[in-house]
């Protein structure tokens, strides 16, 4: 039996990304045009949010406060586009921050629009995809360098398949914070600085070489200041070489404080943080023995939105990545069939009182695929072991907040029941989440035994509280399988750990 697809929304007429970086905010809202994208609107704000890191890794009131007002102003040129046509991310300062929990719930509504944060890996492939969007497809192997406010991000790849990926935890502002703290650099911190960046390169350097790239390609705003500093200063036309690099370093050092920073070429928005940037993209150059760079205009933003169109057609990247895990984890692929199927029938016949929609069908779907990966680590406690997997194997197009939600849900498919065990979701995704669990757990219970002639028909109905739950079965079948009689007893009391009634048998 093959899995059922899945059903997809229509893609919207425009679309727009939000990158909500360590340094500064952006965002990008295009208009598809005969299978193109025509840029309408770009805005782009210095937030620091990395800057404002406490010492207990809390973001403080004034950088909360300005990143708010940021996407309130956002929130304004999109908040009225339909749900699912705005992705927005977040990256290393939110991944890291201890309060970042707190701040999304008042960042999501001051945007509009659900924001995720995304691993290192990912921001990395997405990263990839916006570069190569906007170079000629050659064929060259391309090794592609983001120096952001809070990580770094290394790829190797060729056309648009990112094939090496790594995140490093260093940044432009982050560095600057570390060793610059008073605006001033002398020849003690930049020397430890230096050290700082090659150390977190060399666990990297030797797989890099090794894998060898054709061409170098820059990208973001460290980069991108570093090439109009050497460009206005006479000292290189187009890419950044290794000579005009060192130039900008020899001066950036010659002025010895962001006081007296004056370069051609060089915003007053990016002085405070040039420093580390320069610094970063010198290790860069040294450990990977780079000559030159080109500088790309595609980023982080632009791999958001064509991977946000490719979630509308059969080309999305997370169908994929469950696929590969399910493979990698040997998936009993005929058994996650039969239980999809019948978890997508008690979906149809409860979806509309219970307020789920295509997007907890995706989930469902995945979720079904992938709810027996533990197995192949052990029985014993199998859900657990796949809850771990799902929580933090690296999954391209899934968000931190994707992968609670597909854990949670291969963790709660069987056993033991209990509410808390939604309470790390988001508010707003709990009992959705929880509903979804219940369908899953009664398609898993009714395929528990591998019936090789499938599952009849059967109708699954609400009470008029809205909560429990009433599951008619052929009577022929029901009563030719007793252990699911006995299977379904059993999960009527873990179902009471939700508070939720569960009446099953023949239709009276």
């Amino acid at each position: 039996m093959a899995l059922l697809p899945r059903r997809r929304r229509r893609a919207p007429e425009i679309v727009a990304a939000v990158d909500l970086g360590s340094n500064s905010f952006h965002m990008v809202v295009a208009r598809q045009e005969q299978g193109a994208l025509k840029v309408l609107d770009r805005i782009k704000e210095m937030v620091r949010l990395a800057a404002g890191l406490e010492a207990d890794d809390s973001l403080a009131t004034d950088a909360v406060e300005r990143a708010i007002a940021c996407l309130e102003r956002f929130g304004q040129r999109v908040r009225e586009l339909p749900r699912g046509s705005v992705r927005a991310v977040g990256t290393n300062t939110l991944r890291n921050a201890a309060n970042a929990r707190e701040f999304m719930q008042q960042a999501e509504q001051a945007l509009g629009h659900p924001i995720e944060v995304v691993s290192g890996v990912e921001e990395a492939r997405l990263v990839y995809l916006g570069v190569a969007d906007g170079l000629a497809d050659d064929g060259l192997r391309r090794l592609v360098v983001d120096i952001g406010g809070g990580s770094t991000e290394l790829i190797i790849g060729a056309s648009h398949e990112p094939r090496v990926m790594e995140s490093l935890e260093m940044g432009c502002v982050s560095l600057s914070r570390r060793f610059f703290a008073n605006g001033k650099f002398d020849k003690a911190s930049v020397e430890k600085a230096r050290r700082a960046v090659l150390q977190e390169l060399e666990p990297v350097e030797r797989r890099y070489r090794r894998a060898g790239w054709e061409q170098a390609v820059g990208t973001s705003g460290t980069i991108r200041a570093v090439q109009s500093v050497i460009s206005s200063q006479g000292w290189s036309e187009g890419p950044i070489t290794a000579d005009g690099l060192a130039q900008t370093v020899k001066a950036v050092l010659k002025a010895g404080s962001v006081k007296k920073l004056d370069l051609k070429g060089l915003g007053s928005d990016r002085a405070p943080v040039f420093i580390g940037g320069v610094l970063v993209l010198e290790g860069v150059f040294r450990s990977l023995d780079i000559d030159a760079m080109e500088v790309s205009e595609g980023a982080l933003r632009e791999g958001l939105l064509y991977d946000l169109l490719g979630r509308f057609t059969a080309e999305d990247i997370r169908d994929r990545s469950v696929a590969a895990l399910a493979k990698r984890y040997h998936v009993d692929d005929e058994q996650a069939a039969h239980v999809q199927a019948t978890a997508f029938d008690c979906l149809a016949q409860v979806a509309e009182t219970w307020g789920l929609d295509q997007d907890m069908e995706q989930w469902l779907s995945w979720a079904a695929q992938l709810h027996e990966i533990g197995l192949d680590i052990a029985h014993s406690q199998y859900h657990k072991h796949g809850e771990y997997i799902a929580r933090n194997a690296d999954m391209a197009g899934f968000s931190q907040r994707d992968q609670m939600i597909l854990s949670t849900l291969i963790r709660t498919h069987r056993r033991k029941l209990n509410r808390n065990l939604f309470k790390e979701l988001p508010d707003s995704l709990q009992q959705p989440v929880s509903r979804l669990a219940i369908l899953l757990r009664l398609a898993v219970v009714l395929h528990r035994g591998r019936p090789q002639d499938g599952v009849p028909p059967f109708d699954l109905a609400l009470g008029s509280d809205g909560e429990s739950l009433s599951l008619a079965l052929d009577a022929d079948w029901y009563e030719a399988h007793p252990l699911v009689q006995a299977d379904l007893e059993e999960e009527a009391r873990y179902l009471k750990g939700l508070d939720v009634e569960l009446e099953f048998g023949p239709p009276e």
